[in-house]
Protein backbone atom coordinates (compact mmCIF):
# COMPACT_ATOMS: atom_id res chain seq x y z
CA UNK A 1 0.00 0.00 0.00
CA UNK A 2 3.08 2.25 1.13
CA UNK A 3 4.61 1.66 -2.32
CA UNK A 4 1.04 1.66 -4.61
CA UNK A 5 0.57 5.56 -2.26
CA UNK A 6 4.32 6.69 -3.59
CA UNK A 7 3.75 5.97 -7.13
CA UNK A 8 0.46 8.04 -7.61
CA UNK A 9 2.21 10.92 -5.28
CA UNK A 10 4.90 11.04 -7.62
CA UNK A 11 2.70 10.54 -10.92
CA UNK A 12 0.24 13.86 -9.58
CA UNK A 13 3.80 15.52 -8.71
CA UNK A 14 5.04 15.22 -12.31
CA UNK A 15 1.31 15.62 -13.68
CA UNK A 16 1.17 19.03 -12.27
CA UNK A 17 4.89 19.94 -13.20
CA UNK A 18 3.82 19.13 -17.00
CA UNK A 19 0.20 21.04 -16.94
CA UNK A 20 2.06 23.91 -15.51
CA UNK A 21 4.18 23.94 -18.94
CA UNK A 22 0.97 22.96 -21.15
CA UNK A 23 -0.59 25.97 -19.64
CA UNK A 24 2.12 28.75 -20.73
CA UNK A 25 1.23 27.47 -24.21
CA UNK A 26 -1.98 27.84 -23.25
CA UNK A 27 -3.32 24.28 -23.69
CA UNK A 28 -5.59 22.63 -22.08
CA UNK A 29 -5.26 20.61 -18.78
CA UNK A 30 -6.34 17.20 -20.45
CA UNK A 31 -3.41 17.29 -22.79
CA UNK A 32 -0.88 18.30 -19.57
CA UNK A 33 -2.45 14.81 -17.88
CA UNK A 34 -2.22 12.44 -20.92
CA UNK A 35 1.24 14.06 -21.88
CA UNK A 36 2.13 13.31 -18.04
CA UNK A 37 1.32 9.27 -18.08
CA UNK A 38 3.04 9.46 -21.30
CA UNK A 39 6.29 10.70 -19.54
CA UNK A 40 6.05 8.42 -16.85
CA UNK A 41 4.86 5.39 -18.01
CA UNK A 42 8.59 3.38 -18.63
CA UNK A 43 8.75 4.12 -14.71
CA UNK A 44 5.79 2.54 -13.92
CA UNK A 45 5.81 -0.06 -15.32
CA UNK A 46 9.30 -0.62 -14.10
CA UNK A 47 8.09 -0.38 -10.63
CA UNK A 48 5.58 -3.04 -11.24
CA UNK A 49 2.64 -1.18 -10.36
CA UNK A 50 -0.83 -3.25 -10.25
CA UNK A 51 -3.22 -3.22 -13.29
CA UNK A 52 -5.74 -3.84 -11.28
CA UNK A 53 -5.31 -0.43 -9.33
CA UNK A 54 -5.23 1.13 -12.40
CA UNK A 55 -8.25 -0.24 -13.70
CA UNK A 56 -10.01 0.56 -10.41
CA UNK A 57 -9.00 4.16 -11.09
CA UNK A 58 -9.77 4.29 -14.47
CA UNK A 59 -13.19 2.66 -13.90
CA UNK A 60 -14.07 5.34 -11.09
CA UNK A 61 -12.52 8.20 -13.60
CA UNK A 62 -15.34 6.90 -15.78
CA UNK A 63 -18.29 6.46 -13.35
CA UNK A 64 -17.75 10.11 -12.18
CA UNK A 65 -17.58 11.59 -15.51
CA UNK A 66 -20.62 10.17 -16.95
CA UNK A 67 -22.59 10.44 -13.58
CA UNK A 68 -21.71 14.23 -13.65
CA UNK A 69 -22.58 14.52 -17.57
CA UNK A 70 -25.78 12.40 -16.69
CA UNK A 71 -27.13 15.38 -14.14
CA UNK A 72 -26.27 18.42 -16.86
CA UNK A 73 -28.60 16.04 -19.37
CA UNK A 74 -31.82 16.86 -18.28
CA UNK A 75 -34.38 16.19 -21.20
CA UNK A 76 -35.58 19.85 -21.30
CA UNK A 77 -32.22 20.66 -22.64
CA UNK A 78 -32.97 18.39 -25.81
CA UNK A 79 -35.79 21.03 -26.66
CA UNK A 80 -33.20 23.76 -26.16
CA UNK A 81 -31.17 22.70 -28.83
CA UNK A 82 -32.63 24.22 -31.67
CA UNK A 83 -33.63 22.36 -35.58
CA UNK A 84 -30.11 23.96 -37.27
CA UNK A 85 -27.85 22.11 -34.01
CA UNK A 86 -30.22 18.94 -34.57
CA UNK A 87 -29.42 18.94 -37.99
CA UNK A 88 -25.57 19.67 -38.27
CA UNK A 89 -24.95 17.72 -35.23
CA UNK A 90 -26.39 14.71 -36.35
CA UNK A 91 -25.28 14.86 -39.99
CA UNK A 92 -21.36 15.29 -38.90
CA UNK A 93 -22.05 12.07 -37.15
CA UNK A 94 -23.02 10.48 -39.94
CA UNK A 95 -20.64 12.19 -42.44
CA UNK A 96 -17.69 12.30 -40.50
CA UNK A 97 -17.86 8.57 -39.25
CA UNK A 98 -18.30 7.31 -43.29
CA UNK A 99 -14.78 9.31 -43.75
CA UNK A 100 -12.78 8.26 -41.00
CA UNK A 101 -14.37 4.64 -41.68
CA UNK A 102 -12.69 4.57 -45.63
CA UNK A 103 -9.72 6.26 -44.50
CA UNK A 104 -9.33 3.43 -41.37
CA UNK A 105 -9.97 1.04 -44.47
CA UNK A 106 -7.45 2.46 -46.49
CA UNK A 107 -4.64 2.46 -43.51
CA UNK A 108 -5.22 -1.24 -43.54
CA UNK A 109 -7.75 -1.74 -40.32
CA UNK A 110 -10.46 -4.62 -40.66
CA UNK A 111 -14.46 -3.26 -40.66
CA UNK A 112 -15.13 -3.45 -36.85
CA UNK A 113 -11.83 -1.48 -36.16
CA UNK A 114 -12.46 0.98 -38.71
CA UNK A 115 -15.97 1.32 -37.92
CA UNK A 116 -14.99 2.29 -34.23
CA UNK A 117 -12.38 4.66 -35.55
CA UNK A 118 -14.50 6.15 -37.43
CA UNK A 119 -17.28 6.63 -34.29
CA UNK A 120 -14.46 7.82 -31.66
CA UNK A 121 -13.23 11.24 -34.68
CA UNK A 122 -16.79 12.00 -35.12
CA UNK A 123 -17.18 13.63 -31.68
CA UNK A 124 -15.52 16.64 -30.30
CA UNK A 125 -14.41 16.81 -26.59
CA UNK A 126 -17.26 18.55 -24.72
CA UNK A 127 -14.75 19.34 -21.57
CA UNK A 128 -11.78 21.07 -23.91
CA UNK A 129 -14.64 23.09 -26.10
CA UNK A 130 -16.45 24.69 -23.44
CA UNK A 131 -13.67 25.42 -21.61
CA UNK A 132 -11.56 27.43 -24.21
CA UNK A 133 -15.75 28.96 -25.16
CA UNK A 134 -15.62 30.46 -21.95
CA UNK A 135 -11.76 31.56 -21.61
CA UNK A 136 -12.38 33.32 -24.59
CA UNK A 137 -15.78 34.95 -23.81
CA UNK A 138 -17.05 32.81 -27.46
CA UNK A 139 -19.97 31.08 -25.47
CA UNK A 140 -23.02 33.81 -26.22
CA UNK A 141 -21.16 34.24 -29.98
CA UNK A 142 -23.14 32.88 -33.04
CA UNK A 143 -20.44 30.09 -33.53
CA UNK A 144 -20.48 29.24 -29.88
CA UNK A 145 -23.94 28.75 -29.60
CA UNK A 146 -24.15 25.95 -32.29
CA UNK A 147 -20.88 24.40 -31.27
CA UNK A 148 -22.61 24.31 -28.01
CA UNK A 149 -25.69 22.38 -29.70
CA UNK A 150 -23.45 19.92 -31.80
CA UNK A 151 -21.23 19.31 -28.76
CA UNK A 152 -24.76 18.34 -26.81
CA UNK A 153 -26.03 16.18 -29.63
CA UNK A 154 -22.69 14.29 -30.12
CA UNK A 155 -23.01 13.56 -26.45
CA UNK A 156 -26.63 12.45 -26.34
CA UNK A 157 -25.57 9.94 -29.66
CA UNK A 158 -22.35 8.85 -27.40
CA UNK A 159 -24.38 8.06 -24.56
CA UNK A 160 -26.47 5.88 -26.82
CA UNK A 161 -24.01 4.05 -28.22
CA UNK A 162 -22.12 3.37 -24.70
CA UNK A 163 -25.72 2.11 -24.01
CA UNK A 164 -26.08 -0.29 -26.65
CA UNK A 165 -22.42 -1.69 -26.77
CA UNK A 166 -22.42 -2.48 -23.20
CA UNK A 167 -25.98 -4.52 -23.83
CA UNK A 168 -23.38 -6.34 -26.48
CA UNK A 169 -21.45 -9.52 -25.81
CA UNK A 170 -19.00 -11.11 -28.25
CA UNK A 171 -19.91 -14.01 -29.62
CA UNK A 172 -23.70 -14.17 -28.73
CA UNK A 173 -26.75 -13.82 -30.91
CA UNK A 174 -29.34 -11.12 -30.92
CA UNK A 175 -31.82 -12.98 -29.85
CA UNK A 176 -29.87 -14.13 -26.59
CA UNK A 177 -28.91 -10.71 -25.78
CA UNK A 178 -32.62 -9.13 -26.34
CA UNK A 179 -34.13 -12.19 -24.37
CA UNK A 180 -30.71 -11.65 -21.53
CA UNK A 181 -29.15 -8.22 -21.06
CA UNK A 182 -31.77 -6.10 -22.74
CA UNK A 183 -35.13 -7.60 -20.54
CA UNK A 184 -33.17 -7.30 -17.49
CA UNK A 185 -31.82 -3.91 -18.42
CA UNK A 186 -35.37 -2.67 -19.20
CA UNK A 187 -36.87 -4.00 -15.96
CA UNK A 188 -33.53 -2.22 -13.80
CA UNK A 189 -34.49 1.32 -16.28
CA UNK A 190 -37.87 0.84 -14.93
CA UNK A 191 -37.59 0.50 -11.22
CA UNK A 192 -34.85 3.05 -11.26
CA UNK A 193 -36.98 5.50 -13.11
CA UNK A 194 -39.81 4.69 -10.90
CA UNK A 195 -37.64 5.56 -7.99
CA UNK A 196 -36.10 8.60 -9.39
CA UNK A 197 -39.53 10.12 -9.89
CA UNK A 198 -41.10 9.06 -6.69
CA UNK A 199 -38.86 7.76 -4.00
CA UNK A 200 -35.37 9.92 -5.01
CA UNK A 201 -37.23 13.53 -4.60
CA UNK A 202 -38.55 12.90 -1.47
CA UNK A 203 -35.05 11.67 0.47
CA UNK A 204 -33.15 14.23 -1.83
CA UNK A 205 -35.38 16.73 -0.06
CA UNK A 206 -34.54 15.58 3.41
CA UNK A 207 -31.33 15.42 2.99
CA UNK A 208 -30.87 18.40 1.37
CA UNK A 209 -30.99 20.11 4.68
CA UNK A 210 -27.63 18.84 5.68
CA UNK A 211 -25.21 19.56 2.85
CA UNK A 212 -23.13 16.56 3.85
CA UNK A 213 -26.20 14.49 3.67
CA UNK A 214 -26.86 15.30 0.18
CA UNK A 215 -23.60 14.38 -0.77
CA UNK A 216 -23.36 11.24 0.70
CA UNK A 217 -27.03 10.52 -0.88
CA UNK A 218 -25.92 11.45 -4.02
CA UNK A 219 -22.67 9.12 -4.05
CA UNK A 220 -25.16 6.13 -2.79
CA UNK A 221 -27.45 6.77 -5.78
CA UNK A 222 -24.72 7.02 -8.29
CA UNK A 223 -22.55 3.69 -6.43
CA UNK A 224 -26.30 2.12 -6.11
CA UNK A 225 -27.16 1.77 -9.67
CA UNK A 226 -24.24 1.72 -11.31
CA UNK A 227 -23.62 -1.49 -8.93
CA UNK A 228 -26.88 -2.76 -10.25
CA UNK A 229 -26.48 -2.27 -13.82
CA UNK A 230 -22.77 -3.95 -13.50
CA UNK A 231 -24.95 -6.57 -11.68
CA UNK A 232 -26.71 -7.39 -14.67
CA UNK A 233 -24.33 -7.56 -17.25
CA UNK A 234 -24.30 -3.51 -17.91
CA UNK A 235 -20.98 -1.76 -17.90
CA UNK A 236 -21.43 0.16 -14.53
CA UNK A 237 -20.49 3.25 -16.25
CA UNK A 238 -24.02 3.45 -17.92
CA UNK A 239 -25.45 3.21 -14.80
CA UNK A 240 -23.69 6.01 -13.27
CA UNK A 241 -24.79 7.96 -16.04
CA UNK A 242 -28.60 6.97 -15.61
CA UNK A 243 -27.97 8.02 -12.20
CA UNK A 244 -26.91 10.98 -13.11
CA UNK A 245 -29.55 11.64 -15.33
CA UNK A 246 -32.62 10.65 -12.99
CA UNK A 247 -31.28 13.28 -10.80
CA UNK A 248 -31.08 15.50 -12.86
CA UNK A 249 -34.71 16.50 -13.17
CA UNK A 250 -34.54 17.25 -9.61
CA UNK A 251 -34.16 20.63 -7.63
CA UNK A 252 -30.75 19.96 -6.21
CA UNK A 253 -29.36 18.87 -9.37
CA UNK A 254 -27.08 21.96 -9.12
CA UNK A 255 -26.17 21.61 -6.17
CA UNK A 256 -25.40 17.86 -6.41
CA UNK A 257 -23.45 18.98 -9.34
CA UNK A 258 -21.08 21.12 -7.83
CA UNK A 259 -20.46 18.77 -4.65
CA UNK A 260 -19.06 15.99 -7.05
CA UNK A 261 -17.22 17.95 -9.39
CA UNK A 262 -14.01 18.36 -6.93
CA UNK A 263 -14.30 14.22 -6.78
CA UNK A 264 -15.26 13.69 -10.68
CA UNK A 265 -12.17 16.03 -11.38
CA UNK A 266 -9.68 13.94 -9.23
CA UNK A 267 -10.70 10.65 -10.76
CA UNK A 268 -10.69 12.66 -13.96
CA UNK A 269 -7.12 13.86 -13.66
CA UNK A 270 -5.94 10.20 -12.93
CA UNK A 271 -8.39 8.70 -15.83
CA UNK A 272 -6.70 10.95 -18.74
CA UNK A 273 -3.16 10.11 -17.02
CA UNK A 274 -3.30 6.33 -17.24
CA UNK A 275 -4.46 6.58 -20.87
CA UNK A 276 -1.07 8.50 -20.87
CA UNK A 277 0.20 4.84 -19.18
CA UNK A 278 -1.36 2.77 -21.81
CA UNK A 279 0.13 4.63 -24.40
CA UNK A 280 3.87 4.10 -23.67
CA UNK A 281 6.85 5.82 -25.48
CA UNK A 282 7.67 2.38 -26.74
CA UNK A 283 4.65 1.54 -28.67
CA UNK A 284 4.27 5.54 -30.35
CA UNK A 285 6.59 4.71 -33.40
CA UNK A 286 3.96 1.98 -34.36
CA UNK A 287 0.69 3.90 -34.65
CA UNK A 288 1.91 7.74 -35.24
CA UNK A 289 1.93 7.56 -38.87
CA UNK A 290 -1.82 6.32 -38.84
CA UNK A 291 -2.35 9.20 -35.58
CA UNK A 292 -1.16 11.76 -38.18
CA UNK A 293 -3.27 10.64 -41.03
CA UNK A 294 -6.00 10.20 -38.40
CA UNK A 295 -5.33 13.56 -36.81
CA UNK A 296 -5.34 15.57 -40.60
CA UNK A 297 -8.42 14.16 -41.25
CA UNK A 298 -9.95 15.37 -38.60
CA UNK A 299 -8.40 19.10 -38.11
CA UNK A 300 -9.10 19.58 -41.94
CA UNK A 301 -11.60 17.54 -42.94
CA UNK A 302 -13.97 17.63 -40.17
CA UNK A 303 -14.49 21.26 -40.62
CA UNK A 304 -14.96 21.08 -44.08
CA UNK A 305 -18.06 18.38 -43.64
CA UNK A 306 -19.07 21.13 -40.63
CA UNK A 307 -19.01 24.07 -43.29
CA UNK A 308 -20.51 22.25 -46.39
CA UNK A 309 -23.20 21.23 -43.71
CA UNK A 310 -23.60 24.36 -42.24
CA UNK A 311 -23.93 26.07 -45.87
CA UNK A 312 -27.19 24.42 -46.94
CA UNK A 313 -28.69 26.10 -43.34
CA UNK A 314 -27.90 29.67 -44.97
CA UNK A 315 -24.93 30.52 -42.66
CA UNK A 316 -22.64 32.89 -43.22
CA UNK A 317 -18.85 31.65 -44.47
CA UNK A 318 -17.31 33.38 -40.80
CA UNK A 319 -19.73 31.43 -38.79
CA UNK A 320 -19.45 27.86 -40.62
CA UNK A 321 -15.69 28.53 -40.49
CA UNK A 322 -15.33 29.25 -37.20
CA UNK A 323 -17.94 26.84 -36.13
CA UNK A 324 -15.92 23.78 -38.11
CA UNK A 325 -12.38 24.90 -36.56
CA UNK A 326 -14.02 24.56 -32.97
CA UNK A 327 -15.06 21.01 -33.18
CA UNK A 328 -12.08 20.08 -34.79
CA UNK A 329 -10.55 17.38 -31.98
CA UNK A 330 -11.54 14.10 -30.73
CA UNK A 331 -13.49 13.92 -27.83
CA UNK A 332 -12.95 12.47 -23.95
CA UNK A 333 -16.06 9.89 -25.17
CA UNK A 334 -14.12 9.11 -28.27
CA UNK A 335 -11.84 7.16 -26.12
CA UNK A 336 -14.55 5.92 -22.93
CA UNK A 337 -16.30 4.37 -26.23
CA UNK A 338 -12.65 2.61 -27.89
CA UNK A 339 -12.09 1.48 -23.87
CA UNK A 340 -15.23 -0.16 -23.33
CA UNK A 341 -14.69 -1.78 -27.24
CA UNK A 342 -11.44 -2.93 -26.30
CA UNK A 343 -12.87 -4.66 -22.93
CA UNK A 344 -15.80 -6.41 -24.96
CA UNK A 345 -13.18 -8.11 -27.44
CA UNK A 346 -14.15 -6.09 -30.55
CA UNK A 347 -10.93 -4.12 -30.78
CA UNK A 348 -7.26 -4.51 -30.40
CA UNK A 349 -5.40 -2.21 -27.07
CA UNK A 350 -3.50 -0.54 -29.59
CA UNK A 351 -6.52 0.84 -31.18
CA UNK A 352 -6.63 3.11 -28.23
CA UNK A 353 -2.91 4.07 -27.87
CA UNK A 354 -3.87 5.48 -32.12
CA UNK A 355 -6.94 7.13 -30.60
CA UNK A 356 -4.94 8.52 -27.78
CA UNK A 357 -1.96 10.17 -29.60
CA UNK A 358 -4.97 11.54 -32.46
CA UNK A 359 -6.79 13.45 -29.28
CA UNK A 360 -3.13 15.00 -28.28
CA UNK A 361 -2.67 16.00 -31.89
CA UNK A 362 -5.59 17.60 -32.56
CA UNK A 363 -6.55 19.19 -28.98
CA UNK A 364 -3.46 20.62 -29.29
CA UNK A 365 -3.80 21.80 -32.42
CA UNK A 366 -7.33 23.46 -32.64
CA UNK A 367 -6.66 24.78 -28.83
CA UNK A 368 -4.96 27.41 -30.99
CA UNK A 369 -7.48 27.07 -33.64
CA UNK A 370 -10.65 28.58 -31.36
CA UNK A 371 -8.15 31.16 -29.72
CA UNK A 372 -6.83 32.43 -33.14
CA UNK A 373 -10.01 31.47 -35.39
CA UNK A 374 -10.82 34.82 -35.95
CA UNK A 375 -7.64 35.73 -37.33
CA UNK A 376 -7.02 32.74 -39.19
CA UNK A 377 -10.38 33.82 -40.56
CA UNK A 378 -9.04 37.29 -41.79
CA UNK A 379 -6.36 35.32 -43.51
CA UNK A 380 -8.22 32.61 -45.63
CA UNK A 381 -11.65 34.34 -46.00
CA UNK A 382 -11.49 34.54 -49.54
CA UNK A 383 -10.99 31.19 -50.01
CA UNK A 384 -14.17 30.26 -48.23
CA UNK A 385 -16.72 32.13 -50.48
CA UNK A 386 -18.03 28.25 -51.90
CA UNK A 387 -19.18 28.01 -48.31
CA UNK A 388 -21.75 30.69 -48.41
CA UNK A 389 -25.06 30.45 -50.68
CA UNK A 390 -26.12 32.59 -53.30
CA UNK A 391 -29.39 33.04 -51.32
CA UNK A 392 -27.81 34.08 -48.27
CA UNK A 393 -25.55 36.85 -50.48
CA UNK A 394 -28.52 38.31 -52.88
CA UNK A 395 -31.11 38.57 -49.67
CA UNK A 396 -28.08 40.56 -47.94
CA UNK A 397 -27.51 42.83 -51.30
CA UNK A 398 -31.44 43.73 -51.78
CA UNK A 399 -31.34 44.73 -47.97
CA UNK A 400 -28.45 47.22 -47.94
CA UNK A 401 -29.95 48.96 -50.95
CA UNK A 402 -31.98 51.03 -49.16
CA UNK A 403 -31.52 53.70 -45.77
CA UNK A 404 -32.31 53.24 -42.64
CA UNK A 405 -32.94 55.46 -39.78
CA UNK A 406 -32.39 53.04 -36.88
CA UNK A 407 -30.38 49.79 -37.11
CA UNK A 408 -30.91 47.09 -33.82
CA UNK A 409 -28.07 44.19 -34.12
CA UNK A 410 -29.68 41.41 -32.01
CA UNK A 411 -33.54 40.23 -31.54
CA UNK A 412 -33.04 38.63 -27.45
CA UNK A 413 -34.94 39.93 -24.60
CA UNK A 414 -33.65 43.38 -24.76
CA UNK A 415 -34.11 43.92 -28.60
CA UNK A 416 -37.72 42.87 -28.41
CA UNK A 417 -38.46 45.59 -25.63
CA UNK A 418 -36.37 48.11 -28.58
CA UNK A 419 -38.07 46.95 -31.60
CA UNK A 420 -41.64 47.72 -29.74
CA UNK A 421 -40.01 51.31 -29.61
CA UNK A 422 -39.39 51.58 -32.73
CA UNK A 423 -42.03 50.70 -34.63
CA UNK A 424 -44.16 52.86 -32.03
CA UNK A 425 -42.04 56.19 -32.61
CA UNK A 426 -42.64 54.57 -37.18
CA UNK A 427 -38.78 54.77 -37.74
CA UNK A 428 -37.43 53.24 -41.07
CA UNK A 429 -35.60 50.37 -39.02
CA UNK A 430 -33.74 47.56 -39.70
CA UNK A 431 -32.83 44.35 -37.49
CA UNK A 432 -29.73 42.47 -38.03
CA UNK A 433 -29.60 38.81 -36.33
CA UNK A 434 -27.39 36.21 -36.76
CA UNK A 435 -29.96 33.73 -35.81
CA UNK A 436 -31.95 31.89 -39.16
CA UNK A 437 -34.88 30.61 -37.26
CA UNK A 438 -34.75 34.42 -35.66
CA UNK A 439 -35.06 35.85 -39.36
CA UNK A 440 -37.47 33.63 -40.53
CA UNK A 441 -40.22 34.10 -37.39
CA UNK A 442 -39.37 38.12 -38.22
CA UNK A 443 -39.79 37.84 -42.04
CA UNK A 444 -43.16 36.21 -41.29
CA UNK A 445 -44.19 39.51 -38.89
CA UNK A 446 -43.15 41.48 -41.92
CA UNK A 447 -40.62 43.52 -39.94
CA UNK A 448 -37.46 44.66 -41.87
CA UNK A 449 -34.79 42.37 -41.22
CA UNK A 450 -31.23 41.00 -42.22
CA UNK A 451 -29.79 37.73 -41.37
CA UNK A 452 -25.55 38.61 -40.27
CA UNK A 453 -23.51 38.86 -37.84
CA UNK A 454 -21.63 41.57 -36.14
CA UNK A 455 -18.41 40.17 -35.90
CA UNK A 456 -18.14 39.81 -39.54
CA UNK A 457 -16.38 43.03 -40.40
CA UNK A 458 -17.93 42.53 -43.64
CA UNK A 459 -21.37 43.11 -43.07
CA UNK A 460 -20.58 45.86 -41.03
CA UNK A 461 -18.64 47.55 -43.80
CA UNK A 462 -21.94 46.94 -46.06
CA UNK A 463 -24.36 48.47 -44.38
CA UNK A 464 -25.92 51.63 -45.06
CA UNK A 465 -24.85 53.49 -42.01
CA UNK A 466 -23.97 57.39 -43.36
CA UNK A 467 -27.54 58.52 -43.10
CA UNK A 468 -28.31 56.15 -40.00
CA UNK A 469 -29.31 58.31 -36.71
CA UNK A 470 -29.25 55.40 -34.00
CA UNK A 471 -27.59 52.04 -34.06
CA UNK A 472 -28.74 49.60 -31.12
CA UNK A 473 -26.29 46.26 -30.14
CA UNK A 474 -27.98 44.03 -27.72
CA UNK A 475 -25.15 41.79 -28.21
CA UNK A 476 -23.07 40.91 -25.57
CA UNK A 477 -19.58 40.93 -26.76
CA UNK A 478 -17.24 43.32 -26.19
CA UNK A 479 -14.69 42.82 -29.16
CA UNK A 480 -17.77 42.70 -31.50
CA UNK A 481 -19.37 45.93 -30.27
CA UNK A 482 -16.02 47.53 -29.97
CA UNK A 483 -15.60 46.97 -33.84
CA UNK A 484 -18.98 47.92 -34.89
CA UNK A 485 -18.05 51.20 -33.24
CA UNK A 486 -15.29 51.76 -35.18
CA UNK A 487 -16.43 50.52 -38.31
CA UNK A 488 -19.72 53.12 -37.56
CA UNK A 489 -17.65 56.18 -36.81
CA UNK A 490 -15.57 55.98 -39.55
CA UNK A 491 -18.50 56.87 -42.20
CA UNK A 492 -20.82 58.73 -39.74
CA UNK A 493 -19.80 60.52 -36.76
CA UNK A 494 -23.28 62.30 -35.10
CA UNK A 495 -25.51 58.68 -35.37
CA UNK A 496 -26.37 57.88 -31.74
CA UNK A 497 -24.74 54.68 -31.19
CA UNK A 498 -26.29 52.46 -27.59
CA UNK A 499 -24.38 49.24 -27.16
CA UNK A 500 -24.21 46.62 -24.28
CA UNK A 501 -21.61 45.20 -22.00
CA UNK A 502 -21.48 42.75 -19.49
CA UNK A 503 -18.71 44.58 -16.89
CA UNK A 504 -18.47 48.01 -15.98
CA UNK A 505 -14.77 48.07 -17.31
CA UNK A 506 -15.56 47.02 -20.85
CA UNK A 507 -17.95 49.54 -20.28
CA UNK A 508 -15.67 52.43 -19.86
CA UNK A 509 -13.47 51.48 -22.79
CA UNK A 510 -16.68 51.15 -25.31
CA UNK A 511 -17.33 54.56 -24.10
CA UNK A 512 -13.94 55.69 -25.19
CA UNK A 513 -14.87 54.19 -28.37
CA UNK A 514 -17.31 56.72 -28.52
CA UNK A 515 -20.54 54.89 -27.64
CA UNK A 516 -23.08 57.31 -26.42
CA UNK A 517 -25.04 54.48 -23.95
CA UNK A 518 -23.66 51.43 -22.89
CA UNK A 519 -26.24 49.23 -21.62
CA UNK A 520 -25.07 47.64 -18.19
CA UNK A 521 -28.27 45.52 -17.16
CA UNK A 522 -26.34 43.10 -14.91
CA UNK A 523 -25.07 46.17 -12.78
CA UNK A 524 -28.43 48.36 -13.30
CA UNK A 525 -30.06 45.06 -11.92
CA UNK A 526 -27.88 44.59 -8.78
CA UNK A 527 -28.23 48.26 -8.02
Amino acid sequence: MTQIFLQFAIVLIIALAISFIVRIFKQPAILGYILAGIAISPFIIGSGISTDTIKVFTEFGIAFLLFTVGLHLNPRVIKEIGFSSLGIGILQIILTTVAGVSISLLLGFNFITSLFVGVGVAFSSTIVVMKLLSDENKVDSLSGKISTGVLIVQDIVAILILITLSTLTKGKSLMEIALGQVVYGVLALVIIVFLGFFIVPKIARSAAKSQELLFLFSICWCFAVAALFSYIGFSLEIGALIAGIILSVSEFSIDISSKVKPLRDFFLIIFFIILGLNMQLSSIGAVIIPAIILSLAVILLKPLIIMIIMRSFHYTKRTNFLTGITLAQVSEFSLIILALAITKGYVMGEILSMLTLTTVITIAISTYGIIYGDQIYKIIAPGLKPFETKRSLSERKERLKKDYEAILFGYNRIGFGILNSLQKIKKNYLVVDFNPETISTLEKLKIPCLYGDISDPDLIEELPMKKAKLVVSTVPEFEANYLLIDKIRKVNKNVVIIVRAHQISEALDIYKKGANYVLTQHFLGGM
